[in-house]
């Protein structure tokens, strides 16, 4: 018995080693082993990172050449390196910590020591490498840009960090990958695929031939590219539009959901993030904190969104049954509620039902509509939630579900917001308590894009399409359910006729009438935002910002979009005759309002953005 169990474990013993070498013989080719064996240099073969292009075919970013010094820390020999320093025009120090730090991160592994250099930093270094043993130059590809807007939607490249490193094999120190905008959400189809050779050395560490000769070798695969939905004839002109001013245009298709415009201002020019000069350049953008160049107002800037949500007031009040399109209300100046409390109005004549109501802007009509909404029900807190489920239908208080790679939710306030300790005890409050929301200036936040997507949505007599950035991949359009199913607003079509005649009446009777452009039937809102904000604990208000939401035409509409000036005084002032503008250019590509142009052109808000506190919150504190 003992003999047969000393015969077992021999022959465990022996099938055990024979299957581990077979294993390692045959089967272990892992990328991660053969770059850790002594005897196999792994040589990576970047692929070239797909271009972009606009809607209409323009080649927005290409690629450029760039070469990276590499080091193998294993395989350094002593050298000069004073003359390494002088060739790469770079400092001892700075050598040194670069190699400490690829050593630290893998002996066999390559790792970068000066990244991006030039064509002539290449060449002349080209003639000096056989003094240096253990470096040697990668060829990787830049990013190219033939625009000068659209920096916000386009992202930029940068390196890898040890983090993400860790997360994804993929990616090994010194890879570039995209950090915002479409290059960050569309990472995976731009990047490609990288190609890897292998290299058998011999027990002079020399370099002998092809691993088992390339068998197990790959060709790089080129990344996709991209057409995104932006026109950048259309980005260009709103962002000259905007020199001089703070804030967002955002502009879509009602039909599709696709967005033909996103700006914000102030940005930057996408070159500025390419190559050697992309760290102090970030470093410089992101440290201004008064101009806020990398902060995208049109999908992060929360803002009350003033007068244009008057047509969603109007809306739920018809479907919720509160009020016909026919009643009136009258103004005096205002809506008084309360002992002494008054929701002020400016003069126009009274009273009004709900078409001249939306078009003379009328806070008393709207005020009257949101409170019989409210008190419809048995206690304010079920009237505001069923009052803020209408409101969220339109895209309001939450994220989109956009391809964009940042965003906020802005605010719609619930019943439980108002019912805190802190702002009604015992949750004794009324509908009046909130009445600022009928007219968008109560607790309610939006963004540009949320504005603009409402828009639509009006536009489209119901639904909507989620906005999105990408139109196809390698020039097949994009199916994806996500943005190609329409979203239902709980508002019935009906409801929408009489809202949308208020809003063309807006352009030919009311606050936009001077902004009308002849042949094109517009429908609009002009709105004035209150700006308050806080300062040493007390409540301020500055300047208000100037709000517009428009779409044309009229019948099947082909923009809709939504216009946030900061500090812009009043709708009409600033954002109505951009919107006008912007509308005309994408459906004409001419302009003939050129009075209007010129005046965009010379005017600018400098001196009101250079007043203390004017570069207070994006986000209003209540």
């Amino acid at each position: 018995m003992r003999k047969l169990l000393l015969y077992l474990i021999i022959i465990t013993t022996g099938v055990i080693f024979i299957t581990r070498l077979f294993y390692l013989q045959i089967y272990n080719t892992s990328f991660a082993a053969l770059s850790e064996d002594n005897a196999i240099k792994v040589i990576y073969d970047y692929p070239q990172r797909g271009a972009i292009y606009d809607r209409n075919g323009k080649l927005l970013v290409t690629n450029q050449p760039s070469y990276d010094v590499m080091v193998i820390p294993r395989e350094l020999k002593p050298f000069d390196t004073l003359e390494f320093c002088s060739v790469l025009n770079i400092n001892k120090e700075l050598l040194i910590k670069q190699l400490q730090k690829a050593r630290r991160y893998s002996p066999r592994v390559p790792s970068i020591v000066i990244p991006q250099l030039t064509k002539d930093e290449y060449a002349y270094l080209q003639e000096k490498m056989r003094k240096f043993t253990g470096f040697y130059i990668q060829k990787r590809s830049l990013r190219d840009y033939n625009t000068e807007n659209a920096s916000n939607v386009l992202g930029y490249i940068g390196e890898v960090n040890d983090g993400l490193i860790r997360k994804n094999p993929y990616y090994l120190s010194g890879d570039l990958i995209g950090m915002q905008g479409v290059e960050k959400v569309y990472e995976k189809e731009l990047r490609g695929i990288k190609g890897v050779k292998r290299i058998q050395k011999d027990r002079f560490n020399r370099d002998i031939g092809p691993y088992k000769e390339g068998k197990y070798d790959t060709l790089p695969v080129n990344g996709k590219d991209l057409t995104i939905t932006i026109d950048e004839e259309l980005q260009r002109y709103g962002q000259e539009l905007m020199k001089g001013k703070r804030g967002g245009i955002v502009a879509l298709e009602p039909s599709t959901g696709e967005i033909l415009a996103l700006i914000t201002a102030p940005s930057y020019e996408p070159s500025l993030l390419v190559g050697r000069k992309r760290s102090p350049n970030f470093t410089r953008l992101y440290y201004d904190t008064i101009a806020k160049p990398l902060f995208d107002r049109g999908v992060k800037g929360e803002y009350p969104p003033g007068s244009p949500f008057k047509t969603i007031t109007a809306l739920i009040g018809l479907q919720e049954e509160v009020v016909t399109t026919q009643e009136s209300f009258y103004c005096n100046m205002g809506f008084r509620y309360g002992r002494n409390a008054k929701l002020g109005c400016h003069a126009h004549r009274s009273p009004l039902n709900m078409v001249p109501g939306i078009a003379n802007s009328c806070n008393a009509y709207f005020a009257n509509v949101y409170l019989r909404t409210i008190n419809k029900y048995d206690t304010p807190q079920e009237g505001i939630e069923n009052w803020r489920k209408h409101v969220e239908s339109f895209g309001l208080g939450n994220y989109l579900g956009n391809d964009l790679s940042s965003g906020s939710k802005g605010l719609v306030p619930t019943a439980n917001y108002y019912n805190r300790a802190n702002r009604y005890p015992q949750y004794k409050w009324y509908a009046t308590a909130t009445i600022s929301n009928a007219i968008g200036q109560g607790e309610i936040l939006a963004t540009p894009i949320q504005l603009a997507n409402m828009t639509a949505a009006i536009a489209n007599r119901g639904f909507y399409y989620t906005p999105h950035i990408l139109k196809a991949i390698d020039g097949l359009p994009l199916k994806k359910e996500q943005f190609t199913k329409p979203k239902y607003t709980t508002i019935d079509k009906a409801h929408f006729t009489p809202v949308i005649e208020g809003l063309h009446q807006v352009y030919t009777h009311g606050t936009a009438k001077s902004l009308q452009v002849e042949g094109i039937e517009i429908c609009g809102k002009t709105g004035t935002a209150e700006n308050y904000t806080k300062i040493n604990g007390k409540r301020m208000q500055l300047t208000d910002h100037s709000v517009f939401i428009a779409f044309a035409p009229k019948d099947n509409p082909k923009i809709a979009l939504a216009v946030f000036i900061e500090h812009g005084y009043w709708g009409s002032r600033y954002a109505g005759k951009i919107a006008s503008l912007m509308i005309e250019k994408h459906l004409r590509g001419t302009i003939s309002r050129t009075d209007l142009q010129e005046w965009i052109f010379s005017h600018n808000l400098e001196e009101e953005y250079a007043k203390p506190y004017s570069g207070q919150p994006f986000k209003i504190n209540k």
